[in-house]
């Protein structure tokens, strides 16, 4: 699949470069892509079971971490090179207009919404099985082709590198084909995390106002465990200069 750019230079194809985070999402789904390979083969894989979405983990262990990691994982080349071939194309478009940390914000949201919606349907749908796990970075890419589609809804693709297509009409095409998908006993509830991804990524885009950074917390306690390890120094240092207790560091 490619695309070309009828905003920039009419019929120019358009390369969408590397911007910082989609560059370090696609090193790391890389990274751990190979790293899981070679420990399968090396039957040193045990401590990675724990990272796929096993809805049952989520709900009966408290596995929340589970639907974040689950998004890193892929199944086959075939299946991480499409994924981060349509992550490269749209989503790096979509991090110069919104910034890196907007759309380092909006992939992990999609990805986390995708994933409860399947938690949710392996419960709800009665042929949904909660204790299969679940890979797969599709619900954060359906998330994205979405806002783009809303974003640049007649810019043109190649699908298949073949047909020109206007981006709208391929993603309604993609959504139409998840949801018809999704009723298929033997793979339906998988596909809800595209009809997810599509949900949030949709929420997303029309919520301005919405917070979501699940980064953040962990930046804040980082920040707060180095300023109180910072103020148990100066008030070593104090001690050792020979000044009494030393006062409290506020």
């Amino acid at each position: 699949m490619s695309f070309r750019s009828r905003t920039r230079v009419t019929g120019a194809f358009y390369i969408p470069g590397f911007p910082k985070g989609v560059k370090w999402l696609l090193i790391s789904n890389v990274a751990i892509f190979i790293i899981g390979y070679f420990a399968q083969l090396a039957h040193l894989d045990r401590p990675l079971r724990y990272l796929p979405l096993v809805p049952a983990a989520v709900v009966k262990y408290f596995s929340i971490w589970q639907l974040a990691t689950y998004a890193f994982l892929h199944g086959g080349f075939g299946h991480i090179i499409w994924n981060m071939l349509a992550l490269w194309m749209f989503g790096a478009e979509l991090e110069r207009v919104w910034g890196t940390q907007r759309f380092i914000r909006f992939y992990f949201f999609c990805a986390v919404g995708a994933g409860i919606c399947v938690v949710i349907a392996n419960y709800v749908l009665p042929w949904g099985n909660p204790n299969i796990p679940n890979i797969g970075s599709s619900g954060a890419i359906f998330g994205i082709l979405l806002v783009y589609a809303m974003l640049f809804p007649d810019r043109e693709i190649l699908w298949g590198f073949l047909i020109p297509i206007k981006v709208k009409y391929f993603v309604m095409i993609v959504g139409a084909m998840a949801f018809l998908s999704s009723f298929q006993v033997n793979t339906g509830v998988s596909n809800f995390a595209h009809l997810g991804g599509l949900l949030f990524g949709y929420m997303f885009l029309k919520t301005p106002n919405l917070q979501f950074d699940p980064i953040g917390p962990l930046q804040r306690q980082y920040k707060d465990w180095k300023l109180q390890r910072a103020k148990k120094k100066f008030q070593v240092y104090l001690r050792k200069q020979g000044s009494g207790p030393g006062p409290k560091v506020h």
